[in-house]
This record gives structure tokens, sequence and C-alpha cells, in this order.
């Protein structure tokens, strides 16, 4: 009994120890992968993974250097269409009484059409002094209006073709000419803006001061005495320097038909392109808020679709009207024609 009972405890121990070892084993493999995970998580990123990341980070810096390349090509290309308005009206029939000029800005939106504000094409709209004179009799009288483009030493004559009725927009009609069928209407956008989305604006901030202040040397210092008028204007024109100002900023905020961004203007900037990075019209520009740089205000470029739509159904009215004319004109003249050779 007792070399069997000593034979029975010498197999458990041995059985004990069996588990032990398989215990410690099992803890040291489990040591082991926690220790290969560690440093997997711990060991810094594989050479594949940081190229990864520095191609990506190099394609993005790619993309915004294209995006500012296609913006600073967009803007350039829409100079051309950008014309510096400039005109003169009176108030007669009043005590008030008065002569004032205009300063503004429009662009080529259709062949022989040019979008500014309300404010530009009819000077008195919106002005309070003017108003005042108008409710005690006086009438307005526009006595010129005339557009000045970039390339051409001569201006061309502008005619209201349609006006907005509850907004500040206005579409012109400026006349054919062997300059301006050349000229390139600017695309509207399909969209809204988003905020945050960068855009420019194309205008001719302070007007003719502006641009004798921006012009070379030896003609600011023959130019800068000058008045603001139609003959600095033209002066300006013959040297090409008549040429739209860029200025640059971002959305911050789109509500209803108004656009609110950062990008600066001034008196002579109204009725200026807002261009996106792609060069398309988001809005026309209209106002400052005087003491808030980030405050100038636009018209979104939705509003001006209806206002083009009119202008163009007019033109093809008046078109129609004139051909129908002539060809009365034409039968006039033939019966006229077959009357005298009559015996």
């Amino acid at each position: 009994m007792l070399n069997s009972d000593g034979s029975q405890n010498h197999g458990e121990g041995e059985l004990l120890e069996t588990w032990q070892r398989l215990v410690q084993a099992l803890l040291g493999l489990l040591a082991l992968v926690g220790a290969v995970l560690m440093a997997h998580y711990y060991a810094p990123p594989e050479t594949s993974t940081l190229e990864q990341q520095v191609h990506q980070l190099s394609r993005q810096v790619a993309n915004l250097e294209r995006q500012q390349s296609v913006s600073a090509a967009a803007v350039d290309d829409a100079r051309e269409s950008v014309a510096y308005i400039y005109g003169i009206y009176h108030v007669s029939g009043s005590t008030q009484s008065f002569r004032a000029r205009v300063s503004g800005t429009g662009f080529v939106v259709a062949p022989g059409l040019l979008a500014t504000n309300r404010h530009v094409a009819e000077p008195w709209y919106g002005d309070r002094e003017v108003a005042v004179a108008l409710r005690r009799g006086g009438s307005p009288v526009l006595e010129t209006l005339v557009a000045y483009f970039p390339g051409s030493p001569l201006p061309v004559s502008l005619e209201t073709a349609v006006l907005s009725k509850r907004g500040d927009l206005a579409v012109l009609r400026f006349e054919a000419t062997a300059f301006t069928k050349k000229l390139r209407p600017l695309t509207l956008s399909q969209a809204l803006p988003q905020v945050g989305e960068s855009v420019s604006v194309l205008a001719y901030p302070m007007g003719v001061t502006g641009m004798v202040a921006k012009s070379p040397a030896v003609v600011y210092d023959r130019l800068s005495s000058h008045p603001d008028d139609a003959e600095t204007a033209g002066e300006l024109a013959a040297l090409s320097l008549i040429r739209p100002s860029a200025t640059f900023g971002h959305i911050g905020d789109v509500t209803g038909d108004k656009l609110i961004y950062d990008a600066p203007t001034a008196r002579g900037g109204s009725g200026g392109p807002v261009l996106n990075m792609r060069g398309e019209v988001v809005g026309i520009n209209s106002a400052y808020i005087d003491g808030f740089s980030g405050g100038t205000l636009g018209i979104t470029a939705a509003e001006l679709r209806p206002l083009m739509e009119t202008a163009k159904h007019a033109a093809l009215e008046t078109a129609a009207e004139g051909s129908g004319a002539r060809s009365q004109a034409s039968r006039a003249t033939q019966n006229v024609s077959a009357t005298n050779l009559r015996p």
C-alpha cells in the first residue's frame, strides 16, 4: 500500500509540474504577443505609409496652386469685358436744382448688353437728397452716360435696356462697334456661392482718381491735378490706362438675394462683377458698410437673369420691328418705282 500510494503521489506531482510549465509557457506566449502589439503600435510609420502621406500632401498643394492659377487666369481673362461707366445728370425745375457726375462699373453679359447697378444707370435712384428735390417738382435728366472699355481709346454710348423694379440692378445697351463686337460676355454662375468660398471683384474703385493714382509716375505727375471728368477719362483711355482693379476675399454670408464678402471696394466700384475661382459671375458689387472691412455687399447673379432675358426679348422685338419697317419702306420704294415707269 505504501509503495502504491507513493507512486500515485509522485504521478500527481509530475502532472502538476506539467500544468505549471504549460501555464508559464502560455503566459510567456501572451507576453510575447503583447510586446509585439505594443511595438507595432508605438513604432514609427512604415516607409510606404510616410510616402503616401507626403504624396497626398503634395497633391493638395498642387491642387491649391492650380486653383490659384485658375483664379488668376480667370480674372485676367474677364478684365477686358469690365467697363468704366461715366455720366452726368442734373435735376431741374426745383429749388434744389443741381448737376452731378456718376462713376461706376459695368460688365458685358451678352452681345450689346452691359450689367450694372441701377444707381449707376439711374444715378438719382436711392439718393435721398434727390428724392426731396423730386418731391418738390424737380425732374431728373441724364445728360450723358458712356462706357470706357480696356484697350479702346474711345467711349461707347449707353442707353437703358431694363431697370429692376425691386432691386439695385440694371441692364444697359451699348452701341455696336468693331471693338465692342469682339467683347466676350461673362458667364453667370448656375449656383449660389458658399460661405467661405473665395471670390474676386473687378471694378474701378475711386473712378478716374483711382486710375490716375495707379498710373505710371510720368502720367500721374501730369494728370493728378486734373479734375475727375470725361476729359481726364479720355486721356487715360488714349494711354490704354482704363483698367479695372481686382480685389480678393471670401464670402461671409448669403442672405436671400444678397452676398456679404470682404473683398474691398469703394465709390466707383458699384456694378462690378463678383467672380468665383472659375471666373463665373456669382454677384454684382453694390455697396459697402463704413467701418466694417468685411461688409462689402453684392446682389446674387440669379437676380440678374430675368433682367437679361427681358433685355434680350426687347432687343429681338426692336430688331423685328426695324426689319418690318425696312420691308415696308422697300415695298413703298418698289411701288413708287413701278408707278414712275408707267407711261
